[in-house]
């Protein structure tokens, strides 16, 4: 069954998110925890960068969670999500920030001004629509000159051994299957994933890594200090989503390095892989 693409948006595939964010709206996870999360992704960003003169976006904000942590250091946070039922997740979320201004728009709508923002971010989102170029050069768009966009899009495992795409492959099977069920059927399953799989291979990680191990290679190790709340809602992200796109850094650079940007980062930490890339005045 085909689904309607307009946009460079698929439909499906926004239904899920719409479904996802409102079943685990993240308002339950502490503030430690979100601290950390937020600082896997933005410890490459510019310390000390943003202030209070600063407007940007996130772009597919879901939930609003990174949001919660970026508009009290600025003047103005653009959120932009194309499920209305996400974004309806994240006004609630953020409800006590008079400085954020929602859009129920994909990447490559008419959202902004061109050239109008000081800096953007757009995790986890680029590899869930048809043309991740062209989404790429819509966030280029927005941006002032000599502004910093970050960027995380799931890998392909190009730093991993065989045995662990091997691995990979074989769920993804599973997540062909799992993806095309109903709401929520995949719910359920999703979390009896989490239940004996995330959580437990998560624990063992830590156990090992407590008794000096390198654990850099073992499956869902990433996991290890996070709540189970966190592994139901990615087991749902990572098994329930229909369209999922994986890249290698060298591919990653490439379609930003295409699109404009310049001075390009990557973080050697999980998640993989996260980049902050320049828009430079030529």
């Amino acid at each position: 069954m085909s689904h309607k693409k307009v946009n460079n948006i698929d439909k499906k595939v926004i239904e899920d998110f719409g479904n996802e964010w409102s079943n685990f709206d993240q308002s339950t996870i502490n503030n430690n925890e979100l601290f950390k999360a937020f600082n896997q992704y933005f410890q490459i960003f510019p310390k000390n960068y943003l202030n209070k003169n600063m407007e940007g976006f996130d772009m597919g904000c879901g939930s609003g969670r990174w949001s919660k942590l970026i508009a009290p250091k600025i003047k103005k946070l653009n959120c932009i999500d194309p499920s209305l039922e996400a974004l309806n997740v994240a006004k609630k979320n953020l409800k006590n920030y008079q400085n954020i201004q929602f859009y129920n728009k994909g990447v490559n709508e008419k959202i902004l001004k061109s050239n109008s923002q000081d800096f953007g971010y757009c995790l986890g989102v680029l590899h869930h629509i048809t043309e991740t170029q062209k989404g790429i050069e819509s966030c280029f768009n927005l941006l002032k000159d000599n502004s910093p966009f970050l960027i995380y899009l799931y890998y392909r495992f190009d730093n991993k051994p065989l045995w662990f795409k091997t691995v990979w492959k074989l769920s993804d099977y599973s997540r062909n299957f799992i993806s095309k069920l109903p709401f929520k059927i995949k719910k359920f399953i999703t979390f009896i994933i989490a239940l004996v799989i995330y959580l437990p291979l998560s624990k063992i990680s830590k156990i090992f890594e407590l008794c000096g191990f390198d654990i850099k290679n073992f499956p869902l190790s990433d996991y290890r200090d996070k709540s189970f709340y966190f592994m139901i809602t990615d087991s749902l992200d990572r098994f329930g989503t229909k369209l999922e796109k994986r890249f290698t850094k060298k591919e990653i650079e490439q379609m930003l390095l295409k699109a404009g940007f310049m001075d390009i980062k990557f973080s050697e930490n999980t998640p993989y892989w996260v980049a902050l890339a320049w828009k430079r005045k030529v």
